[in-house]
């Protein structure tokens, strides 16, 4: 009787051993979120998606062993704000990106977000550039995304115009998600000094704070990022590799 008791506490300790393997060895599987809208206002000028604030944690993610999906409001390409391209914004992840033709490729087939189910990844991250502020700020299948990783206490990761995304989000009790939590976004000096301020139909620090957020800045285009819970937040595309370390560091904490 004592040799069964003893081979079955041996197999239940070999079994929980390869268990928390598989568990520690499992890929991370992160869901990035990108914007589908490309008119930036009526000036007649392009925006879309600034190419720094993916590419830097795409890659640092991708590299790190992640398994990532990429998503869109409207599925497909997501558009690239042309600014975000030229030569004085090209960063070494952003020529990493305009070689890499599996990025490319996964890029040009982003999910259709009402597709997207909370349950399927481990994080969520939004990247900036103006166009959030027109769709992902008011689309509702995102608001409830966010939520839902939020209620499961999984992180949820914004960088420069993002945060706009989380503009109607509650949390489970109904209160803005971002009340009483620490938080930054792209700053109003900021948008000031590219001349978008009467152009954008909000400005991102402000939101922040009309929905209780409690909201700090550094000086302008200097990195800054902060975690809150589950909640981290950057300033500006300079902020994007500040927020994927927080992010990474979080999924590797858990």
């Amino acid at each position: 009787m004592k040799k069964i008791a003893i081979t079955l506490v041996a197999l239940f300790l070999l079994v929980g051993s390869v268990i928390h393997a598989q568990v520690k060895n499992r890929k991370m599987k992160i869901l990035i979120v990108l914007t589908s809208h490309d008119k930036l206002g009526d000036t007649g000028h392009k925006t879309g998606f600034w190419i720094e604030e993916f590419a830097n944690p795409y890659y640092q993610l991708l590299d790190s062993g992640a398994d990532i999906t990429l998503a869109s409001p409207k599925g497909g390409l997501p558009p690239i704000d042309p600014k975000s391209d030229l030569p004085e914004n090209n960063t070494p992840a952003t020529e990493r990106f305009k070689k890499d033709d599996a990025a490319q490729q996964k890029m040009s087939k982003t999910l259709v977000l009402a597709d997207v189910k909370e349950a399927d990844y481990d994080a969520v991250f939004y990247p900036g550039g103006h166009g959030p502020l027109w769709d992902l700020a008011e689309d509702k299948k995102s608001s409830t995304l966010i939520q839902a990783f939020n209620e499961h206490n999984k992180p949820i990761a914004f960088v420069c115009h993002a945060p706009a995304a989380l503009r109607h989000v509650k949390d489970a009790n109904g209160q803005y998600l971002v009340k009483g939590k620490k938080v930054t976004g792209f700053t109003n000096s900021e948008e000031a000094a590219v001349q978008l301020t009467n152009v954008v139909p909000f400005l991102v620090e402000d939101m922040l704070k009309a929905n209780g957020g409690i909201y700090s800045k550094v000086g302008d285009w200097q990195p800054y990022a902060i975690e809150d819970g589950n909640l981290i937040t950057g300033q500006n595309p300079a902020s994007s590799e500040l927020v994927a370390e927080l992010l990474l560091k979080k999924l590797k904490s858990k």
